[in-house]
């Protein structure tokens, strides 16, 4: 399968340990997480979706050891709507990018429970594809450039400035969503 992921990035979370691929997978499911969480937000009956997406972004962040319950925050995660199979597909802007996020995280945990560095490829290439889509779609954005950039920066091993990093893209990614939005 061909991915958006660099190769040399690819080929260093092949080669690189565990805590690595854990810390570069905490940092897209990061990016990713407010268009979940802010599109998903207020909508009646999701309330234990949002709080598990919400803990299992913060819980990726213990990069030193892999998550104990990935596996089983997957299979509640498998079972979010935006993640279920639908013949008709997916054509409103809010649940797009809601699914990249869920998608996002699905591999993050994945990764993260199992240190696989395929999964955390799947992971970049999710949120890859969606920032992709979104620059296509707002006028003047650079966000498929600056996700590169992030990810590559997901592997200097400092975490501290790749969250900061990560929340404020997270934040201008939802704003990039939120005004495609039909008012």
């Amino acid at each position: 399968m061909q991915t958006l992921v660099e190769e040399a990035l690819a080929e260093s979370l092949r080669d690189g340990q565990g805590e690595a691929v854990r810390l570069y997978v905490a940092a897209c499911a990061e990016r990713m997480a407010p268009l979940f969480v802010g599109l998903r937000a207020g909508v009646p009956g999701r309330e234990a979706d949002l709080d598990l997406f919400v803990e299992s972004v913060r819980d990726l962040w213990f990069a030193d050891r892999p998550l104990a319950s990935a596996a089983e925050r997957v299979r509640r995660l498998e079972r979010f709507p935006e993640l279920q199979p639908n013949e008709e597909g997916i054509t409103d802007v809010a649940d797009t990018y809601a699914f990249f996020a869920a998608l996002c995280l699905r591999y993050a945990l994945l990764a993260h429970g199992s240190g696989n560095a395929d999964d955390a490829v799947s992971c970049g290439h999710a949120a890859l594809t969606a920032m992709g889509m979104l620059d296509q779609n707002v006028a003047g954005a650079s966000l498929l450039a600056d996700e590169q950039r992030l990810q590559s920066l997901s592997l200097s091993g400092d975490a501290a400035d790749l969250w900061d990093a990560s929340v404020t893209a997270g934040r201008e990614r939802l704003r990039a969503v939120v005004g495609r939005l039909p008012r």
